[in-house]
């Protein structure tokens, strides 16, 4: 029997419109020249990409739900759905999300999917309704929790938790927490790292409701310097469509180009900013000696290394 589990993103939506709307307004009163603020057009193809996402999530839900059911009608093992359970169905939701999170920001292919999320130049709430058209991507991630008997619903209450969650923490109007919620909570200080493309800031603190994850498994990095958001290279458009599928255009044009296997598989499965090396330079022999023997002169090799 399925677990009756309330709709939690359906619930929030007016808490959503009334954060926006909040923050709007602080802006305009407290501007703040420095912070990225709002700008309506990237606002409103943030809310459109969000728009879409539930359109096509429903769609995605289909096959997503029937290979979810498979296993967990195949698995002996049950998790029931109690009190005392959710929270640490909860936990282990996040700790499995850190791990999606972080895949997606390593892997090409699955990047291609996330970049959406990231493409905005300005952080504020909106920001957190700019979401990818392909989350089909997600769902492997998760696949041990329903092995271990956790109900597919109860999976997509904890996820929808773990959304809800992170819309507050959006935000450049609320600054640094207390020091022990800073250090257990993913908070809007540290998701404004997350958001730069700094150098520094690149690929860092990938949690959900937890930082602790990132502080256990290396990625955690403190704000310092204000973050400048978006893109390494950013795609300068406020067209839906390109947002949502600029990146696996631009990986279908490297695979185009590639030459060998070796480079194609890296170009989708290695970094966003892998490149494969550059060939060796034929080493050069100097004039001969007067022993009548060449001695070989090492030319550099130029090498292009992988970008952050």
């Amino acid at each position: 029997m399925s677990p009756n589990l309330p709709d939690v993103v359906l619930w929030s939506i007016p808490a959503f419109v009334l954060l926006t709307v909040v923050e709007i307004v602080s802006h305009r009163i407290h501007p703040d020249e420095d912070a990225a603020g709002y700008e309506t057009k990237d606002a409103a193809t943030s809310v459109t990409m969000g728009l879409g996402s539930l359109a096509f999530d429903f769609l995605w839900k289909i096959p997503i739900v029937a290979v979810y059911t498979a296993v967990y009608t195949l698995t002996p093992l049950r998790v029931p759905v109690l009190w005392w359970t959710i929270p640490l169905m909860l936990l282990a939701q996040d700790f499995f999300y850190y791990w999606s999170h972080r895949g997606h920001h390593v892997v090409r292919i699955l990047w291609a999917c996330h970049v959406v999320h990231h493409s905005s130049r300005k952080f504020n709430f909106t920001t957190a309704l700019r979401q990818p058209w392909t989350s089909l991507t997600v769902w492997p991630f998760y696949l041990p929790l329903i092995a271990c008997g956790v109900h597919p619903a109860a999976l997509a209450f904890c996820s929808s938790a773990n959304l809800v969650y992170q819309f507050w923490i959006h935000t450049e109007r609320v600054g640094k927490l207390p020091r022990p919620f800073e250090f257990v909570l993913n908070t809007p200080s540290h998701h404004r790292v997350h958001h730069a493309s700094q150098g520094g800031y690149l690929d860092r603190n990938f949690g959900g409701i937890l930082i602790i994850w990132d502080r256990l498994f290396g990625s955690w990095v403190a704000e310092t310097d204000r973050p400048v958001y978006g893109l390494t290279k950013n795609i300068n458009t406020y067209n839906p469509l390109r947002v949502a599928t600029h990146e696996y255009v631009a990986i279908a044009k490297d695979l185009r180009a590639a030459t060998s296997w070796r480079e194609r598989a890296g170009r989708v499965f290695r970094g966003p900013g892998w490149q494969p090396k550059a060939p060796e330079a034929p080493e050069a022999l100097t004039p001969a000696s007067p022993a009548g023997q060449a001695a070989a002169v090492e030319t550099p090799r130029t090498v292009t290394e992988p970008a952050a």
